[in-house]
């Protein structure tokens, strides 16, 4: 398992398939390619070649397609965070969802 961490450094969760899951067990979102959609289909963020997950602003209308999430499974222990990159203009760091 490669553990994911955000744009700005903090511990995301990891990758399954197309399953996008936080480090509390939660199934948050489902990749289509390098974008990243929400159970009811809204764009999340994406997946850069860095393997950091950071969101587009101007992708935040693009909509995927629905999905039911999987059920919650059992969590692991949270990575430490990294430090973060120097934002890019027209991104912002992806959105907070593990809790």
């Amino acid at each position: 398992m490669d553990w994911l961490f955000t744009w700005g450094g903090r511990c995301f969760g990891y990758r399954e398939g197309d399953a996008l899951w936080t480090y509390n067990g939660r199934h948050v979102g489902n990749f289509i390619n390098e974008n990243i959609f929400s159970s009811n289909g809204r764009y999340l963020g994406e997946l850069t070649s860095e393997g950091r997950l950071i969101a587009n602003k101007s992708k935040h209308n693009l909509q995927g397609t629905c999905f039911a999430p999987y059920v919650n499974r059992v969590g692991y222990v949270k990575c430490v965070d990294y430090v973060g990159y120097v934002m890019l203009s027209g991104f912002e760091d992806f959105p907070k969802l593990e809790k």
